[in-house]
């Protein structure tokens, strides 16, 4: 069973939180948790393919970091569970865990950049038993203080909440998404941006075109929280490379609004990139026209638009 999901109206408050609608508790089958785990949180093995189980409702609350990074927690209410998705800077996710009365258990890391695991170590020493999960493919000592190297085909557990792993390399080379079917939401680092994607450090075109179809391949109505509010400058140049796109138009002008009265532009939806992210639209003949490369495979598209953002 799917929950379905308050819509996520984030105020232009220092921080935000997504309160879904409290449901009737569901019975499921646990399995056990390995010593070495957390209780209220573990990680498994599993197939990728094998369906969701029910759970009670995850709360999110976000907030920014640095000078453009968002982080977030993640807690289950029923075991008290309580996860950060990267951990750019200690100071606000400290504020933020003391705003909410929740206590940290775990930390999810997407990849190595010191602006998603800076504050590991940190957070480790001032929350004794606190549990790191990242990426296996980075390099060996890449992730602060890892505890648990996943993989696509892992999950994780927030108390009953299950996120899954997936294989989200391109920006760099073990990058990883975490996705909460139950709860239609992906946390996706650096991966997919509104209407943007990472740079290319440490991977190429068709390695990242293959991460990007692979998080739009989700329901369209699954909430996408990437790591930065990047979305007013990806925008603009989204407009320049898709400039008979009506529906970019119009999101363009609702950017321009939201970040006018400082409303964060995060998290977007499977749906709104697909419909005016140029990188998820490779095959838009608009774009194609725009490029010149009506008779291009998709991943010279999608290397050639990235190549005019990096100029951009």
């Amino acid at each position: 069973m799917r929950l379905a999901l308050a819509r996520a109206l984030i105020p232009a408050a220092r921080a935000s939180s997504i309160r879904p609608t409290p449901r009737a508790p569901v019975a499921r089958r646990r399995p056990s948790l390995r010593s070495r785990d957390r209780p209220g949180f573990s990680t498994r093995s599993s197939s990728f393919a094998r369906p969701a189980a029910a759970s009670a409702a995850m709360e999110v609350h976000q907030f920014p970091c640095l000078n453009d990074n968002y982080s977030f927690l993640l807690h289950d209410p029923n075991s008290g569970a309580t996860a950060v998705v990267d951990t750019p800077e200690v100071a606000p996710i400290e504020a933020a865990l003391a705003e909410r009365g929740w206590t940290l258990t775990h930390i999810l890391n997407t990849h190595h950049h010191w602006d998603h695991t800076g504050g590991n170590e940190e957070l480790k020493k001032r929350h004794p038993g606190v549990r790191v999960i990242g990426p296996a493919r980075e390099t060996k000592g890449a992730i602060p203080g890892l505890d648990r190297a996943v993989v696509e085909g892992d999950v994780v557990e927030l108390g009953a909440i299950e996120a899954r792993v997936l294989d989200t390399p391109g920006h760099t080379a073990g990058h990883v998404s975490y996705h909460f079917p139950s709860e239609r939401k992906i946390f996706v680092g650096d991966t997919l941006f509104a209407m943007g994607c990472g740079r290319l450090f440490e991977g190429d075109a068709e390695t990242m075109l293959a991460s990007v179809r692979k998080i739009t391949a989700l329901p369209g109505d699954t909430q996408v929280y990437c790591a930065h509010e990047y979305t007013m400058t990806n925008a603009k140049f989204a407009a320049t490379v898709e400039p008979e796109n009506a529906e970019l138009a119009r999101r363009v002008r609702e950017t321009e609004a939201m970040r006018a009265a400082g409303i964060p532009t995060v998290p977007t939806t499977v749906e709104k990139e697909l419909a005016t992210n140029p990188f998820c639209r490779s095959d838009s003949e608009g774009l194609r026209r725009t490029l010149g490369m009506e008779g291009a495979d998709d991943v010279a598209v999608f290397a050639e638009t990235r190549r005019r953002k990096d100029a951009f």
